[in-house]
Parts: C-alpha cells; structure tokens; sequence
C-alpha cells in the first residue's frame, strides 16, 4: 500500500509518497503526478520525509536516513543514484565525472554520460536523491524534473553562486 502526503515549499507543492516504511518518491507540482490516486496517509515515514523538509528548507543541513528510502529502478538506475546521495550539500558534479566514476567502479573504459544522465532524469526521489547537484561540463545547467528555476532556486539555497553557471535550456 502506497500513501501521500503533499506539502507546502519555497519551490511549491511536494507530494511525498511512502509505502508504510520507507520513502518512494517525492514529486514536484509541475512534475506529472504518478501519486493523484494515492490515499493521504498516516505513516510515520510521511512524518520523518516531511520533518527532512521542513530542516531544509530552513537552511538546516539535514541527513535522511539511507535506510529509509526504496529506490526502485533498474540495476543501472539504482547505481547512479547512490552516485547522487553521496553528493555533498552545496556541491555539484557533473555528468562525465558520474559516468567515470560508474566506469571506474565497474572496471570498464568508459561510460556514457547520456545514459547517466537518463538515469538522473529518473530519479524518483527528487531533492533527497539530489538529482539538482548534477550539472554538465563546462559548468553548464542543464535540464531538471522540476524545472530550471526550482533546480537554480535549490542551488542558490545549498549555497551556490549560480553566476559562475551557465545555464542550458532543453
């Protein structure tokens, strides 16, 4: 069983959704809502995701528990992902440096950086699995779920000067 909890943000609603023990997605109000069927719920997973947020929206620098997230994908989609939660708070990467260090870790030559970036694209749990921390060569913004301006408006709260970054419409 799945439940749902949306909440107010400085980048609009998220719609945070739970199976009854561990966190699942977290959807952005432009983002096609997969949860619009999902019951409200009155889990403590719901509570513990919603307290995350609300620390960070505050400027805190909260840590969600690893152990309480479903990452649900394919082998390779789960393997980018937990590139993207040991992305510090207020630091990027880009997606050449992902796909090197996926290359690296499977003793391989190289690796796509379109195909990590297909996987960022994925990510079902955004700003917990900081997909917004990734950004192409050449410091360059690129695309994000959530929409340009919510990706510079989370890079401006984590600290970055957006300035030094070029941004890319696509």
């Amino acid at each position: 069983m799945l439940y749902k909890l949306v909440m107010d943000s400085p980048i609009g609603k998220l719609s945070i959704v739970t199976n009854p023990t561990h966190l699942v997605a977290v959807h952005m109000e432009n983002e096609y809502d997969k949860a619009a069927n999902i019951p409200a719920g009155d889990v403590d997973i719901l509570f513990k995701t919603k307290a995350f947020f609300d620390a960070y929206f505050k400027g805190e620098h909260p840590v969600f528990e690893r152990q309480l997230i479903a990452l649900e994908g394919t082998d390779f989609q789960k393997e980018v992902w937990e590139l993207l939660l040991a992305i510090p708070y207020g630091q990027t990467t880009t997606y050449k440096a992902l796909a090197a260090q996926i290359a690296k870790n499977r003793n391989i030559e190289k690796m796509s950086a379109q195909a990590v970036g297909g996987a960022v694209g994925s990510n079902p749990i955004s700003i917990i699995v900081p997909c917004h921390r990734v950004i192409g060569s050449n410091q360059h913004l690129t695309g994000f779920g959530g929409g340009m301006e919510r990706k510079i408006k989370l890079l401006n709260h984590e600290g970055l000067t957006i300035k030094d970054l070029k941004v890319i419409k696509k």
